[in-house]
């Protein structure tokens, strides 16, 4: 079966489908896609062809290679029980992610990774390496946010030269990073083209450091466009077969004037390696994205607040609608902009201010693309005929504020706890799964803690379990809220907080005022 890797923080391998290209990592995850590739008409008018190579591709190669640069990162690893200097595996919890870990890191050897900072040690340094293009002489450096993704340091190699890099930004939503270098002088640098002119048989050249072999050239064509891979709902990926790597991963698609067109990010693989099906992040998007991470180091997207799904025939027939299109709301949160502009479940979307939504899949980034507080207007099916709704955008919450709202409309609870950073949400159906809570794990569920609080400084993470507060077992929020209520009045300022997490159970003490 063909297989797709990809560097994520969390360690997981969602569906071994899709390879995001890498060299292999601390960090992994799979996505699931299936490629096509669509051919151009062989007989038309000249004006009708496919851009073709330029004349002299070496020349290309040479003007926009000074461009591209390595990216190199550290992470850091815990020390662990050793014995003779090699990880007693046996003092590893069974299923632990550390145990792929030190299968790999001291096992396989993979290229790109550090060795042990001394016999014995226990303390590794992984590195893993990617690619990247500057986009301006000023040191701005754009890549995959897979690539810096939990690093130690990040470095960024420029022909002979190396330079420690800072982030400015990232985007998990698009897998974009942001990164700025101090060269103490001017820097080559490329521009971004136009990705929405591209056609599937354009010729392109793809740019990058696979394997950490350094400044690589390979050529080929577009394949096809609006490839859609699993977590990635906000970007419409084109589809190459110039040759693409582990290492390849942030580096520029470039078009036959020079401009890049593309991000290169995932490629579908049976064993990691190239097989003529890459996927690039179209230009247009990347732009504003690194345009918004350039500005604040964040990117603020709009937000409607529903569920959808997509209209099927037999769907758009109970419906009387002529044809499966549009987006059908399944959902429509409480407090959300949907809310307030009178959407009702039930409602099939299918204009977005002033665009077709063709699919379903077109609405999410409709939306994402327009501004926070602007008032956008739709066309909605209701009751079998067409009527205008006008709503005003808010901007899209944090994943885990969005799982805590999740949780609060399916019945459960939410709250935030004064004082003490946490955010936390009664056990669902719905969080349970989405956490990969066991059926027999009761308490509440820590669906956000901010970075700066005490809570996070003691190790509490999204995810985790409170099972007792002050030595209290807590079933919901409405426990703890009370509980802490009740403490708060009495006059005390510390609580215990007992916590499940993947390292088992232990008391956390907080200053709850």
């Amino acid at each position: 079966m063909s297989s797709v890797i990809h560097v994520t923080p969390d360690g997981t391998a969602e569906t071994p489908q899709l390879a995001l290209p890498a060299v292999p990592a601390v960090n992994r995850r799979r996505w699931a896609i299936i490629a096509t590739a669509t051919a151009a008409a062989l007989l038309a008018t000249s004006a009708a062809f496919a851009k073709g190579a330029p004349d002299d591709i070496a020349d290309l190669a040479q003007k926009v290679s000074p461009a591209v640069v390595n990216v190199s990162v550290t992470r850091a690893v815990e020390p662990v029980q050793m014995m003779g200097g090699v990880p007693e595996m046996g003092q590893l919890p069974e299923g632990s992610p550390f145990e792929d870990l030190f299968k790999r890191f001291f096992g396989e050897r993979h290229p790109g990774f550090g060795n042990r900072e001394g016999p014995g040690s226990g303390m590794g340094r992984p590195m893993a390496v990617g690619s990247g293009f500057i986009i301006d002489q000023q040191g701005y450096v754009v890549t995959n946010n897979h690539v810096i993704d939990d690093a130690d340091a990040i470095k960024v190699t420029i022909g002979d030269d190396s330079y420690p890099a800072t982030v400015i930004g990232r985007d998990e939503k698009t897998d974009l990073a942001l990164l700025k270098i101090e060269a103490g002088k001017p820097l080559p640098y490329v521009a971004f083209g136009d990705s929405d002119g591209v056609r599937p048989g354009d010729w392109i050249m793809a740019v990058g450091n696979p394997f950490g072999l350094g400044g690589t050239v390979t050529a080929g064509i577009v394949s096809a466009r609006g490839r859609d891979l699993a977590g990635s709902a906000l970007v419409d990926f084109l589809q190459i077969d110039a040759p693409i790597n582990s290492g390849n991963s942030g580096g520029p698609t470039f078009a036959a004037d020079g401009k890049v067109i593309g991000v290169n990010t995932a490629i579908f693989s049976p064993n990691g390696g190239n097989v003529g099906i890459g996927f690039a992040i179209p230009s247009n998007l990347a732009a504003q994205v690194v345009a918004d991470l350039r500005d604040d180091g964040q990117v603020e997207r709009g937000w409607l607040g529903v569920q959808i799904q997509p209209v099927t025939d037999e769907l758009a027939q109970a419906f009387g609608l002529d044809g499966a299109k549009g987006a059908l709301v399944s959902s429509v949160g409480d407090g959300t902009p949907a809310k307030a502009a009178g959407l009702k479940d039930g409602d099939i979307i299918l204009e977005w201010n002033g665009k077709t939504v063709e699919k379903f899949k077109d609405l999410p980034r409709l939306v994402a693309a327009s501004p926070v507080g602007s008032s956008v207007k739709m066309t909605v099916w209701r009751d079998q005929a067409r009527k205008p709704f006008t709503v005003k955008l808010a901007a899209l919450p944090s994943d885990a504020k969005l799982a805590a709202n999740a949780a609060h409309n399916r019945a459960g609870q939410s709250a935030t706890i004064p004082d003490t950073g946490l955010t936390l949400a009664d056990l669902t159906p719905e969080n349970r799964q989405r956490y990969d809570i066991p059926q027999d794990v009761d308490g509440v569920l820590i669906v956000d803690v901010d970075a700066t609080s005490i809570a996070a400084r003691e190790g509490m993470r999204p995810g985790d379990i409170i099972t007792s507060v002050a030595l209290q077992t807590v079933t919901s929020t409405k426990d703890i809220l009370k509980i802490v209520k009740e403490s708060r009045g009495g006059g005390q300022s510390v609580m215990t907080f007992k916590v499940a997490g993947p390292n088992g159970e232990r008391f956390v003490a907080l200053r709850i005022a």
